[in-house]
């Protein structure tokens, strides 16, 4: 027999659950990456029950090392830090296919979000992703002129405060940061 205190906290805990969006269980089961950078750690928790393909394509390129020793490459205050795809030289990586877009899964580019960055294309995602800096609207689909949108597929968990130094870096007119802010690692972590 439940207790009525259990019970409660079981209530209590599915209507949490409800808000953000993952069940007890998923929110555990969720995959989450350490972002290593020069500036401290990110953790992002990816939600692959939303956006699985997104979340597969940036699992490979984790798994790949991919991400190791690239760099934070576009920075724009208030709005989002970009990364994923040059190495501290401004030389492009290699890429895999593109993906498929996401964006209609009903996850919002929020602040904290992580997102697939992409060309005008909308199925032109492959390495680079964002992390947005402020609730982001104008790039959900149901927001954005086109109608496509941008896939948001996970969010920072730990390390706002690493997300809000890297924001603050000063960058060239280009949005290119002054100072590298280097990705010297990424994990998936459990």
């Amino acid at each position: 027999m439940i207790s009525k205190r259990n019970a409660a906290l079981s209530l209590a805990g599915m209507a949490l659950s409800a808000l953000v969006g993952l069940s007890p269980a998923q929110a555990q089961d969720a995959p989450k990456v350490k972002l290593a950078t020069s500036m401290g750690d990110i953790v992002l928790q990816l939600d692959p029950a939303k956006a699985p393909k997104s979340v597969e394509n940036f699992l490979a390129y984790v798994n790949a090392k991919h991400y190791d020793g690239t760099i934070f490459h576009r920075v724009i205050n208030n709005f989002m830090i970009q990364g994923g795809g040059f190495t501290p030289d401004m030389k492009q990586k290699p890429t895999n296919p593109p993906i498929p877009l996401e964006a209609k899964n009903g996850l919002k580019n929020d602040l904290y979000t992580v997102a697939m960055a992409r060309t005008p294309n909308p199925n032109s995602a492959t390495a680079q992703f964002f992390i947005n800096v402020k609730n982001n609207d104008f790039l959900n689909a149901a927001n954005s002129p086109d109608g496509n949108g941008y896939a948001v597929f996970g969010k920072v968990i730990s390390g706002t405060e690493v997300v809000d130094k890297i924001k603050a870096v000063p960058t060239t007119g280009a949005d290119v940061p002054t100072t590298q802010v280097v990705i010297t690692s990424a994990t998936v972590v459990k």
